[in-house]
């Protein structure tokens, strides 16, 4: 099956096509870059990516996007109606770039009366980690989105808060190590956690390079029930907190 993956939960704008097949244990299992991808990213299945397109510009994900999956599937010689699946980094993320995507993938995969499937953007960071390891991303306003992972799954749900809050409280979890575009914006709250992996790593390990999600590992983590057949939850962005927009007052009465 080929699945259409996009993100736009953090600056990066990513769109990978990736082939989902069922796991064979004939075949070697790799995560490194061209390779199967296995493991954490989802039971009983193996991503083949088939090409990506990684952006980093927070402000031009509505003008990026549809560019990028077109060239994607270009590149790789598969016409939209190929595809078996969507599937859509969910967030956390900033309300108008994580909206740009998930509408996005709604929208394409209707037309094409094919399923699209959510799945937490931070996941697609954290699968790939090993050991006890914190996902960090920025949430602006000077907090961050965040979620801890033991060997690749997440543990709890995502988060959001002040750095120095949630750095304290991965210490009281025991979280070792921390990855994501976020913990670097707030390097000093940090400090005690080690990094775990720089980017010449990253590609080599087959880590999303500057920490972004990899949409390919999102796939992965859908797998299971794309190959099912199940329908899809309906689509949540995960926005853990409330707009700044709020409906207006009713007008004071005036007196006289």
């Amino acid at each position: 099956m080929l699945v259409l993956a996009l993100d736009t939960s953090t600056a990066a704008c990513a769109v990978a096509l990736a082939e989902l097949t069922a796991s064979d244990p004939a075949r070697p299992v790799s995560t490194a870059a061209g390779g199967p991808i296995g493991g954490p990213t989802g039971l009983g299945v193996h991503v083949w990516p088939r090409g990506s397109v990684v952006t980093v510009d927070a402000r031009r994900h509505g003008e990026l996007l549809a560019p990028s999956m077109r060239a994607v599937l270009d590149e790789a010689g598969v016409r939209p109606t190929d595809l078996g699946a969507v599937v859509v980094g969910a967030g956390p993320g900033p309300f108008t770039s994580l909206r740009v995507g998930m509408v996005t993938a709604a929208a394409f995969a209707d037309a094409l009366d094919i399923p699209v499937h959510g799945v937490c953007s931070l996941d697609g960071i954290g699968a790939a980690t090993a050991g006890s390891v914190g996902v960090v991303t920025d949430a602006r306003r000077r907090e961050v989105y965040w979620a801890r992972y033991d060997a690749g799954v997440r543990v709890g749900d995502p988060a959001v808060g002040r750095p120095a809050q949630v750095a304290q409280t991965m210490r009281e979890f025991g979280v070792e190590a921390v990855t994501g575009p976020g913990w670097a914006l707030y390097p000093e709250p940090f400090t005690e956690f080690a990094v775990v992996v720089d980017a010449g790593q990253a590609r080599e390990a087959g880590l999303p390079e500057g920490g972004y999600p990899r949409p390919e590992l999102l796939v992965g983590l859908a797998g299971a029930d794309l190959l099912a057949g199940r329908d899809p939850s309906v689509l949540v962005p995960l926005y853990l907190r409330r707009p700044d927009a709020t409906e207006p007052h009713s007008p004071k009465a005036v007196r006289v």
